[in-house]
């Protein structure tokens, strides 16, 4: 038979954001947050203080013996604080560490708290149902670049957005340790405020279910939410880690759930998690897939009549890389702060998402004839959107990588054909800037561009810690592989590349207007690449000389309209280049 787990995980990867979680308190006993019996027997042992009795071995016991009934969680609460505040103040210290807890990493998020928010983060999971009046799935989703919305109250859940919107919703059913409308007496848990109910109706309703940790045998009014689901759409889990209760057994039977026995929440969720991510990997686009693409490309680009076809394919293509680079993973707002491992990762999956778009446009810019420039430009201006928001400026810029490795892609093909007319046009594409001029693609897409004229951020990138340029050197080591289809040759391929960089530094100077003294233009690893820059530079002199007006590296109007404007702006290159003190 196949492992439930396996069968959870295909479903929570393959139906994403489906899957809503019900933890209990048993997912937070990891981090040494007490149960409702761990913080009753404790509540005996100081009545018993206050008596100046001792209690043990045995406080249920003498509990009994001295008031001549059963300890009880809710009956002792009564009798000891007489307010829902008096209450708060009581049990705060049950889930807030002291200094001692601090040093020893207790009532921090427990790994099941942090696989819980990994999942979250990549829009498996969009709802998370709690009865603990604790923090820790807060805190893990906040470590996590997850800003959640937070329900504990009926004017909460009047207020919210639709689930639909939210990017991940935390519904505290029985309260917040720091709200005095926590619940937690036998008549509290009997119902919940009709907010509550329609809520819990729609979620059990319209989601799968995954339990964890709760016993049900205390939560009547959440029992009943569960019982009235009209509808089993979607598959219900429910991890036990012995025999379950006989009210859970009634609610795993009206669900038809899938009992999943597990050692403990943090390797249940920790394994969900690893499953998922592994799956989600496996489902990138196959090299069979990429290599459908580019033989489609190929067929399109050889008649005219098939113009709409390899319109079609060029934008599907581009809305797959939109789709896939819009996911949680991309997240803008709110993420930590840029280290090595959150770059490169980021960087990474950009180029996963490109990876079939990326594979084509070398052959698209090959092949380029005048009716595929508008659609090469439709995809360049889709692709550098930025979404707004707050966050690090590394975040927000990397949002239009994928523009710039369709950029490279392209012109390393259009290069190599020797079509700078296509490649002219590709760099003179507008670019919406928000809240800033419109620009150029030349002027936003180059890497020194991307990150406005520095590098220090994608320094970052693994194994680019002492370049000079870094996010250059990573480019030309990332596009080998889809150019090596026209470029076998090692040397040939970075003498392409070096020229695509260097056309970009002219072409950047003359759409910005920069006519006489040159203060910054985007660099390249042409720059310490002399013999490549000194053999191009000849190549476009010679060019001119002998063709004028004719020269490709004049009608392409790339870097000027006339020989002369084309060999001023040579010049002003090369003084710029010896004035730049690292190269």
């Amino acid at each position: 038979m196949i492992d439930p787990v396996h069968s959870l995980a295909f479903s929570i990867q393959a139906s994403r954001g489906v899957y809503a979680i019900l933890l209990g308190s048993g997912v937070s006993r990891a981090a040494r947050i007490p149960t409702g019996w761990e913080i009753t027997l404790d509540l005996v042992r100081k009545l018993a203080a206050l008596h100046g009795e001792v209690c043990e071995p045995d406080p249920e016991l003498w509990y009994l013996a001295k008031f001549g009934k059963p300890a009880d969680y809710s009956d002792l609460l009564d009798a000891l604080t007489k307010t829902p505040a008096e209450r708060q103040q009581l049990l705060r210290t049950y889930w807030e560490p002291n200094e001692r807890e601090r040093d020893e990493g207790a009532k921090q998020p427990t790994a099941a708290h942090r696989a819980i928010a990994a999942l979250a983060m990549q829009g498996f999971v969009k709802v998370i149902i709690t009865t603990n009046f604790d923090r820790l799935m807060e805190r893990a989703l906040s470590d996590a670049a997850v800003v959640p919305t937070v329900l504990s109250s009926p004017d909460q859940v009047h207020g919210a957005l639709p689930l639909i919107h939210a990017q991940c919703c935390v519904f505290k059913v029985h309260g917040d340790y720091l709200d005095t409308r926590i619940r937690n007496t036998p008549t509290e848990l009997a119902s919940y405020p009709p907010e509550f109910d329609r809520l819990l109706d729609r979620i059990f309703d319209e989601f799968g279910l995954v339990v964890c940790g709760w016993s049900a045998d205390w939560d009547l009014a959440l029992r009943d939410a569960i019982l009235r689901a009209p509808s089993r759409r979607f598959a219900t889990y429910w991890a036990v880690r012995g025999d379950a209760g006989e009210e859970a057994r009634r609610l795993i039977e009206h669900r038809g759930a899938q009992i999943v026995l597990i050692k403990d929440a943090d390797t249940f969720f920790q394994t969900i998690q690893r499953h998922v991510e592994s799956l989600e990997e496996f489902s990138r686009p196959h090299p069979l897939s990429t290599e459908a693409a580019v033989a489609s490309l190929k067929r399109y680009l050889t008649e005219p009549r098939y113009r709409i076809q390899l319109a079609d394919l060029i934008d599907e293509t581009v809305e797959r890389v939109v789709e896939a680079t819009s996911s949680q993973a991309f997240l803008v707002e709110g993420c930590p702060a840029p280290d090595n491992k959150s770059v490169t990762s980021r960087v990474r999956g950009y180029e996963a998402a490109c990876s079939t778009l990326v594979a084509m446009a070398p052959i698209g810019g090959f092949w380029a004839a005048e009716d595929h420039y508008y659609v090469w430009k439709r995809a360049l201006e889709r692709l550098s959107t930025v979404r707004g928001g707050g966050g690090y400026t590394l975040w927000l810029n990397l949002q239009r990588y994928p523009a710039t490795l369709l950029l490279y892609a392209l012109g390393l093909g259009a290069i190599e054909a020797g079509r700078l007319q296509f490649l002219g046009h590709m760099y003179a594409a507008t670019i919406h800037n928000e809240n800033r001029e419109d620009l150029s693609a030349v002027q936003l897409l180059p890497p020194f561009c991307l990150i406005e004229h520095g590098m220090g951020g994608v320094q970052l990138l693994e194994g680019m810690e002492r370049r000079h340029s870094p996010l250059n050197d990573w480019l030309h080591s990332a596009l080998r592989h889809s150019a090596k289809r026209l470029i076998s040759n090692e040397d040939r391929y970075t003498f392409v590349f070096d020229k695509l960089e260097m056309l970009m530094a002219l072409s950047y100077a003359y759409h910005a207007k920069r006519s006489k003294e040159w203060y910054w233009v985007p660099l390249g690893a042409f720059g310490y690449r002399h013999q490549n820059r000194d053999r191009f530079f000849k190549e476009i002199e010679e060019s001119i000389a002998r063709l004028k007006g004719e020269s490709p590296y004049v009608k392409c109007r790339i870097f000027g309209e006339t020989p002369e404007d084309c060999s001023l702006g040579l010049a002003n290159f090369k003084d710029f280049l010896t004035r730049v003190p690292w190269w």
